[in-house]
């Protein structure tokens, strides 16, 4: 699981689960001049721990590990953080339905008695609704937020941006590993060799149109396409890795992976510059 790819949404998400844990030792409800030892916690009550408690917390983790996996998982059809975000928004009403009926129907067995006779909601119960509509709130607007989207931990800044041609000493990011070059071959890093096999000595290629080759991370996980605008990606680019933008095609970059592959980030929106 890469942490990197975590958004800002997801780490209020995971907040909110904590929340929401902490809460779930607190008074389920309260009555008027009654002694704390006598009210149970939300742990007391079954269909607040399964319908808010449970729920809540389970959706939480389908929604953080699904956006830490690379590929993640599909059931009938949808991705499993579909599924932790519908889990997440029945918690905050199963949350809210409870809220108004704290002892759970039990003050309406007396005949005449009305739901203005029960205890009112503990602080727990309280806790657990704002909990659980936060994290709600988060799961659904993360996608559509670009403030949320934004990676939850930073990629580390690289120690100055290489020149166009150039190599880093150890790779992208990778101390002491070998450089794939465009042809495939791995580049050892002899002094002298520059980028795409150009011959020692020779000057690197200046960039065209005024462009001048820069280092980026993106905030989450995007496709790049192939350069000929096939609609099939040919690799994905992940947050917390720096990659050289070698070319810029209106709005679009030309960038290179780790092994060498070039192609096409058509999403620039949010990138990290080096």
């Amino acid at each position: 699981m890469n942490i990197r790819s975590l958004t800002r949404g997801d780490g209020v998400v995971i907040g909110a689960a904590v929340l929401l844990f902490i809460a779930s030792f607190l008074d389920l409800y309260s009555i008027d001049g009654a002694p704390d030892d006598i009210i149970p916690s939300l742990w007391g009550s079954g269909p607040v721990v399964f319908g808010v408690v449970l729920a809540g917390i389970i959706g939480a983790a389908l929604v953080v590990v699904s956006r830490g996996l690379p590929q993640p998982p599909k059931v009938a059809g949808l991705d499993l953080g579909q599924f932790g975000v519908a889990f997440t928004v029945f918690a905050a009403w199963s949350a809210l339905g409870n809220i108004f009926d704290p002892a759970g129907g039990a003050n309406n067995l007396t005949s005449g008695s009305s739901s203005s006779d029960g205890p009112d909601s503990g602080l727990g119960l309280i806790l657990a609704l704002v909990a659980t509509l936060i994290m709600a709130a988060a799961a659904v607007a993360t996608p559509l937020v670009p403030a949320l989207k934004g990676s939850l931990v930073p990629a580390a800044r690289p120690a100055a941006p290489q020149p166009y041609g150039a190599q880093p000493p150890g790779g992208y990011g990778y101390p002491g590993a070998q450089q794939a070059g465009f042809g495939g071959q791995p580049q050892q890093g002899q002094p002298g060799q520059s980028f795409a096999g150009q011959q020692p000595g020779q000057p690197a290629a200046p960039p065209t149109g005024g462009f001048s080759p820069f280092w980026f991370a993106v905030p989450v996980p995007r496709p790049l396409f192939p350069e000929d605008g096939s609609p099939t990606p040919i690799a994905e680019l992940a947050p917390g890795t720096w990659y050289l933008a070698v070319e810029q095609r209106g709005p679009a970059l030309v960038a290179q992976t780790q092994d060498g592959r070039r192609g096409v980030l058509q999403d620039t929106s949010g990138i990290q510059r080096g």
